[in-house]
């Protein structure tokens, strides 16, 4: 562990003015809100809306496609760099994601002063164990998918980068079991592990539910590891034994993937942007589904426990952590028609009275002030050497 070097009055480690006194802190990803709205950015914001109301001092380095840009959106400032060209280029010949970001988001590091810098993709987390090296201040990285074999050599130089960063970080933090011990096996790294929160004060149980059986996956229909299409089919099943079933999905940006989704009976789609509208998507909805492979951790079913709606998920990946008991939902393993029972199960599951405050139960094991206050006492145990 690198030891941090004390900012602020002269406090030292230990003392009361240490423990309590406000941390200035650098966050780093490559893309953020608006440009991009996945489980990472949200996660971005919702972890820095959380320091901020425990009175510290969250500072975004991301980019984008415009000019140089700096403002601050909700207490947190946020500045975004040029995003220089080449990208798509290093795309197609295979290279990680990202990489024309790295020197720019390095710069900006170095520019002010900070107690701990926090890397959200290991590309940032170059520039952060750089800055430690450089500055003798502690960093940290988050990492958010899981470093198997197959996603860490689908690209040239993800694997080294990957390493290089978590060697480089005074402490890596992964989102759960399941990605702790693919650290271990892949990278000989022990990482901590803190769960991803959840806003419990937004995601709560109310409205109403929709009268027909309805199934609502939040998960991007263009993107193959959300088996989104197995989803699909699997639902003509459900049909078979409830007609008038309904199939909610989130509109792809892609004409070609709408097409091909919304003309399947019963299958809706809607746009979730809108942290309002995916709240309102969980209360109408009988069950929520995700059946991808190689989840870290799976928010959205959380989420969705969070408004009272069972779920369904794969027996794969971190998901089997999250849905711990048939009380909340089912998991299944296999194809299409061990989908689609499950998803008749959940649906029947969905209206027995117990079922919601089971869901809800669940969800508070995964608070966003749980999530924030462990990350606090992470930073101020790294600032504490």
């Amino acid at each position: 562990m690198i030891a941090g070097e004390h900012l602020g009055g002269g406090a030292q480690p230990g003392s009361g003015e240490h423990r309590t006194r406000t941390l200035n802190l650098a966050l780093l990803a490559p893309c953020y809100w608006p440009e991009v709205r996945r489980g990472t950015e949200r996660f971005t914001r919702e972890l820095a809306t959380g320091l901020v109301a425990r009175g510290h001092r969250p500072h975004l380095i991301t980019s984008h496609r415009g000019g140089p840009d700096r403002r601050n959106e909700d207490g947190l400032d946020v500045v975004r760099a040029p995003r220089p060209p080449g990208a798509g280029r290093l795309r197609r010949r295979l290279f990680e994601d990202h990489l024309t970001h790295l020197p720019l988001s390095y710069a900006l590091l170095r520019a002010e002063s900070r107690d701990v810098a926090h890397a959200l993709h290991p590309v940032d987390g170059l520039a952060t164990a750089r800055w430690s090296r450089a500055t003798g201040r502690p960093s940290l990285l988050s990492y958010m998918g899981i470093p198997e074999a197959t996603w860490l050599d689908a690209r040239r130089l993800r694997r080294d980068i990957t390493s290089t960063a978590a060697a480089g970080a005074s402490a890596v933090v992964a989102l759960s079991q399941t990605v702790a011990a693919a650290f271990r096996f892949e990278l000989g790294i022990d990482p901590r592990v803190i769960a991803p929160g959840v806003d419990l004060e937004h995601f709560t149980p109310g409205g109403e539910r929709s009268p027909e059986p309805t199934v609502f996956c939040a998960a991007s229909v263009t993107e193959p590891s959300k088996r989104v299409p197995d989803l699909v089919h699997a639902f003509a099943r459900v049909r078979e034994q409830a007609p008038g079933a309904r199939l909610v999905l989130s509109r792809p940006g892609d004409p070609a993937a709408e097409r091909s989704v919304s003309e399947v009976a019963g299958v809706e789609l809607i746009d979730v942007d809108d942290r309002g509208r995916l709240r309102d998507a969980y209360r109408s909805a009988w069950v929520t589904a995700l059946p991808s492979f190689g989840e870290a951790f799976g928010l959205v079913l959380v989420e969705s426990m969070a408004c009272g709606t069972p779920v369904v998920g794969r027996r794969a990946g971190a998901i089997p952590e999250v849905v711990r008991t048939q009380a909340v939902g089912r998991l299944f393993e296999g194809g299409e028609a061990e989908l689609g029972g499950a998803l008749l199960e959940a649906l029947d599951l969905a209206g027995q009275p117990a079922t919601a405050p089971a869901c809800r139960a669940r969800a508070q094991d995964f608070s966003t002030q749980r999530c924030v206050a462990a990350y606090e006492a992470l930073y101020r145990e790294l600032v504490d050497g």
